[in-house]
């Protein structure tokens, strides 16, 4: 038997988290918890190198029991790490475009980082999202030496890889990526709104068509989108949001009225009880 927990969208820093509080609670609670996975879907921080600190404490903090691995999300991608680096094996605890294999199991976790392609919103004109996303919206920080719609066909390239590799050796698929592979949590307002053009920065639809061209996939985690939303199977896929989002004066995401509880409530848990 194998547990899984996973988490997405902490924000340490736009939450205005103490950060030494954070690590203890979570690692307290992971400790009690007793996952032998902890996977986090990106945007612990606004800087890499920060969320790579914190992966690695908490790492340290629980020792040989839980095995933590992260992959990014656009808000770490921020500061601190070029598009280069994202796409090395960087650390034993990054996952991105790479797999581990649960030991006396036929299971498999996948991890790919992801990103977008216009593809939720095919009515608007690509070029106004070209400007949203480069004029106004967080991720024009984000080294990157390519176009949205070439770095999503990248990262469906790589994906399809890992798939076809996964297929090949009979294993089962737990995929978990930072953006959306479905659009089924997006809302769709008139399309001359801003929302609109957000819209088109959330994900990809073929990302959620390419997992459903593998039977093995069972169980796809993902966040960047911040709802919550019980579990919905598409396809014979179980999509998971692990998404804990931001707590502001003007958008208020959290599930409680404090971090900590709203990361316990939004934790997800999948045990693997079959081979």
């Amino acid at each position: 038997m194998t547990k899984i927990i996973v988490s997405s969208d902490n924000h340490f820093d736009v939450n205005k988290q103490d950060i030494s509080q954070a690590l203890y609670q979570q690692a307290t609670a992971l400790l009690e918890l007793k996952p032998d996975y902890y996977l986090i879907a990106g945007d612990l921080f606004n800087d890499f190198e920060k969320s790579l600190r914190y992966v690695r404490d908490l790492q340290n903090a629980l020792q040989n029991q839980t095995r933590v691995l992260f992959i990014a999300g656009n808000h770490d991608m921020g500061r601190n790490i070029s598009f280069n680096e994202l796409e090395t094996h960087l650390d034993p605890l990054y996952l991105h475009n790479q797999f581990i294999d649960i030991p006396q199991s036929n299971w498999r976790i996948i991890g790919h980082n992801g990103w977008y392609d216009y593809s939720f919103t095919p009515q608007l004109d690509p070029s106004a999202i070209r400007r949203f996303r480069s004029g106004f919206y967080y991720d024009r920080v984000i080294d990157q030496p390519m176009s949205d719609i070439e770095r999503m066909a990248l990262g469906h390239a790589q994906m399809r890889q890992l798939l076809d590799d996964a297929r090949h050796a009979n294993k089962q698929v737990i995929f978990f990526t930072h953006f959306a592979p479905i659009n089924d949590e997006i809302y769709y307002p008139d399309p001359n709104s801003r929302w609109a053009l957000v819209n088109g920065v959330l994900g990809s639809q073929k990302t959620g068509q390419l997992l459903a061209e593998y039977p093995n996939v069972q169980h796809v985690f993902y966040g960047h989108v911040h709802i919550t939303v019980p579990p919905r199977q598409k396809k014979g896929i179980t999509y998971y949001n692990a998404s804990v989002g931001y707590n502001r004066h003007n958008l208020k995401e959290w599930t409680a009225n404090n971090f900590y509880q709203s990361w316990l409530n939004k934790n997800i848990q999948i045990v693997l009880t079959s081979k």
